[in-house]
């Protein structure tokens, strides 16, 4: 080889290289996907449930919103699930339908299908809800940590609903939708009642399964000038 003759790449080499290249810059975009999925979502919807979570609050001081009835136009949000099990100071806004875009927006959504939830307020039936466990605010990320006899509290306008969970069913499929009848019997519930019930995908990061918790209302408390909190969140 003759001295300072540049050394030529064979066809494989250079067939090697735009390879690699092209292998690293999809893994930098894979790695970008998966930021934007797991954590700008969820900026991005927590910004979003704050603001709507604020426009309640001001309607509901202001007397705009009556007190909770059938019929009541719910596209703000009906209240405020409080779950201490996933973060003392846990809460997450609850408006109507389980819909992507509703969900999306870093909330919880009551189910208006195929079996419609029933409202706290409401004498019997299941008020059945459903967030997402990753992204977009993963709201019931946490649901996991959630056990039997812990409590689930909605507020309302003017009502809190405190609520004891009595069963966890950690996998059934996403077909499953028994586990949201008016009368939860895969919970080992048999007769009418006042019942919750918090639904999401598992394992986190996958919609392979469902995840499911229920809870029965063992009591009510009015909500007093100071929004006193009861004893189950202090």
């Amino acid at each position: 080889m003759t001295a300072g003759r540049p050394v030529r790449r064979g066809g494989a080499a250079r067939v090697i290289s735009v390879v690699g290249e092209l292998l690293i810059t999809a893994g930098v975009v894979l790695a970008l996907f998966v930021v934007y999925s797991l954590w700008w979502t969820n900026v991005v919807a927590d910004r979003h449930a704050a603001r709507a979570a604020d426009k309640v609050r001001q309607q509901w001081s202001q007397g705009s919103q009556g007190a909770p009835a059938r019929g009541l136009d719910t596209k703000d949000g009906i209240g405020f699930l409080h779950v201490p099990a996933m973060g003392r100071n846990y809460e997450v806004l609850v408006k109507k339908g389980t819909a992507t875009d509703v969900l999306n927006e870093g909330v919880a959504g009551y189910y208006t299908d195929p079996t419609p939830a029933a409202m706290p307020w409401d004498p019997a039936g299941n008020f059945t809800l459903a967030a997402h466990r990753d992204g977009h605010g993963a709201k019931f990320h946490n649901i996991n940590k959630i056990h039997d006899g812990d409590p689930v509290v909605f507020e309302s306008k003017d009502t809190w609903y405190v609520y004891k969970v009595y069963k966890v069913l950690d996998q059934t499929s996403k077909y499953d939708v028994a586990v949201t009848d008016q009368v939860p019997k895969e919970s080992g519930r048999n007769k009418p009642g006042r019942y919750i019930t918090l639904t999401t995908c598992t394992p986190v990061y996958t919609s392979r399964y469902r995840y499911v918790v229920w809870g029965e209302l063992v009591r009510t408390q009015k909500v007093d000038a100071q929004r006193t909190p009861p004893p189950e969140l202090r």
